[in-house]
């Protein structure tokens, strides 16, 4: 999973993208619980923006809101230690949304 704060994500991204011709990006949108849009979904928007200009690829983006406490729901399901689940937490919250993003797709 990608860090912002590791270095350049948009050029990672453009390099994950260019390896296994990727056509869709999904962009999590972190959302309210009223599902209103702050500060976090602006900046998801404009990474957004920006992965569509350097890739060319088309961006989706999914509602991210619930996808963490299903995560933790799984883990603790499958028995893992606070440790594990501290550790893995946002890569299952991100399998979550893409799973839910591709069953709705699935639908339409």
């Amino acid at each position: 999973m990608l860090d912002r704060r590791s270095g350049d994500v948009v050029a990672e991204i453009k390099r994950i993208c260019d390896e296994y011709e990727v056509a869709t990006v999904v962009v999590g949108l972190p959302r309210s619980l009223s599902g209103e849009e702050g500060p976090s979904a602006g900046k998801a928007r404009e990474l957004g923006a920006a992965v569509a200009a350097a890739t060319g690829c088309e961006i989706e983006f999914a509602d991210e809101r619930f996808t963490t406490v299903q995560a933790e729901s799984a883990l603790l399901e499958a028995g893992m230690k606070r440790r594990q689940r501290r550790e893995t937490i946002d890569m299952v919250a991100a399998a979550v949304m893409l799973q839910g993003y591709l069953d709705a797709t699935n639908r339409s």
